[in-house]
């Protein structure tokens, strides 16, 4: 008599809640030591033996790390390899490498080059000039998008349903100048298209300017940003607006090498914030 084959546990759910608990550790705030236990099942939405069970071959892999006394997931150094190797394999970061240095040069600040993930910015390169003021940002940070002028100047050349969605999520203010409401964001986008480039003024960080531009794939979409930023000591407002043509231009000769073309600015006045 034949047996009918155990059941098996269901390895896709599994795995999606591993990828969670992954998530939820790279979530988890600098300086904060990791994610307990705790943390990571109720925020996950499991028990904590769940939690134990699913982390093993994460640890073993070396995606996460726990340490032996407290207890508290972080990242381990696979996940640093599968970047890196995410990095090295892009195409963009690789076009865009030599017109990020040359634009620090001739500027003196840091430059920048972003990509948009779900309502977030992603830092996949940074040139900095290291005789001055070193800026906070690093690779592999994430920033919500609205509040970035690298995020608003991809935004400003994507659906209408992108934006809402974003909109939609919140625009929670991080300082005094952020900008909290969708009709103001709505014409700040406008002023994107119009002018070809976005100024944040200390509006993500209380003591930073930037000023960014889109860049475009061969289909014409917003894959990506590059950006100048510096203290607002070092980038006044004047500066501000001699720049944004500057990086609208850069923006546009790595776009073209990628196949994409330029962004015709209505105006190259703009505002200095």
């Amino acid at each position: 008599m034949n047996r009918a084959p155990a059941p098996r546990r269901n390895s896709s759910a599994s795995l999606r809640r591993a990828l969670a608990i992954v998530d939820f550790v790279r979530a988890s705030p600098a300086g904060s030591g990791g994610a307990t236990l705790t943390e990571v099942a109720e925020n996950v939405g499991v028990n904590k033996s769940t939690v134990l069970r699913l982390s093993v071959p994460l640890v073993e892999y070396g995606l996460l790390t726990r340490d032996p006394r407290s207890g508290r997931f972080r990242l381990g150094t696979a996940a640093l390899t599968l970047w890196q190797a995410y990095l090295d394999d892009m195409e963009l970061r690789s076009v865009a490498s030599d017109h990020l240095r040359d634009l620090m040069r001739r500027t003196g600040h840091t430059c920048h080059l972003v990509l948009l993930d779900g309502h977030d910015v992603v830092y996949v390169d940074k040139v900095e000039n290291t005789a001055t003021v070193r800026m906070a940002s690093r690779i592999g940070a994430r920033m919500p998008a609205y509040r970035t002028a690298v995020g608003r100047a991809i935004l400003a050349f994507c659906p209408d349903d992108l934006v809402e969605d974003v909109v939609a999520a919140g625009l929670p203010a991080v300082t005094a100048r952020t900008v909290t409401d969708p009709a103001v964001l709505a014409g700040e986008l406008r002023r994107v298209r119009e002018r070809g480039y976005a100024i944040d003024d200390r509006e993500n960080e209380p003591e930073v300017r930037c000023v960014a531009a889109p860049v475009f794939d061969h289909n014409r979409d917003p894959v990506a940003a590059i950006s100048v930023s510096s203290l607002v000591s070092r980038l006044p407002v004047v500066e501000v607006r001699r720049l944004g043509p500057e990086v609208a231009a850069v923006a546009a000769r790595i776009s073209a090498e990628l196949g994409g073309g330029q962004v015709e600015a209505a105006s190259s006045a703009g505002r200095g914030g």
